[in-house]
Order: structure tokens, then sequence, then C-alpha cells
């Protein structure tokens, strides 16, 4: 059998697994996305709006461990272009999805200093993981 009879049907079936494949990467930035649902290795990368110069920040109260591997710390960045002190920006987390199961990815807007506070937004999305 010559290599060009042998390559077409070896290309046509990888073509064919990758087309079956989940998106490596999903983005989350909008809890009328929730709930997710997320096969085992994905990521998920969550992006809210925030300002921390108020003193509002956004913390992790249920991170989904069962479930999710977080891949590093929030990561805050702002609009190059805003051009204003104290304008607002966007906190942004990665996480993968590590075991089956079921769980909540829960954060609160609020200051760190004053946890007796009910938090000014709260973000919790039901994520699966199959």
């Amino acid at each position: 059998m010559t290599a060009v009879r042998l390559l077409v049907p070896l290309s046509l079936a990888l073509l064919t697994a990758c087309a079956q494949q989940p998106r490596h990467s999903i983005a989350l930035d909008d809890q009328a996305d929730c709930p997710m649902q997320l096969q085992t290795g994905q990521q998920l990368t969550l992006t809210l709006p925030s300002n921390p110069s108020t003193g509002y920040r956004w913390l992790v109260q249920n991170p989904a461990n069962s479930i999710l591997r977080s891949l590093g710390p929030e990561v805050y960045s702002h609009p190059e272009d805003a051009g204003v002190v104290g304008s607002a920006g966007q906190s942004v987390w990665r996480y993968q999805a590590q075991a089956a199961g079921e769980g909540h990815l829960i954060l609160v807007y609020q200051q760190p200093w004053a946890p007796e506070v009910h938090p000014v937004k709260t973000f919790d999305c039901a994520i699966t993981v199959k």
C-alpha cells in the first residue's frame, strides 16, 4: 500500500476525533451562563468586573475543590485607554476540571476587612464535570 493511500484514511480519522473533542477552554463572564457543564481536563476562565480602588474585592467563598483545580491566583487588569485613576477593570481566575462530579463556584464582592457586612454582589455558578 502506498504512503498516500495510508495517510488519507489516517488523516480523516484524526480530523473526526478532533471534531468530537470538547473545546479545551471555556470562558465564563456572566452568571446567566450557569449552570455550566465541563469535561474532565477542560479549562474554565472566569472574568468578573472589579474595582479594587473602592476597597471591594471578589473573594472566593467556595472554589468547588472537589471538581475544580485552581491554575493560579486572581489576576486583575484594567483598560489601558481608560486614563482615569480608580477606573474599573476585571478580575480573572483560571480553573481546570479535575474530577467528575457536581459543585458550586461561589465568589462574593465585598470589603475584605468587613466580613460581617453583607456582600454587594454574589456570583454562584453550579458546575457539573463529566
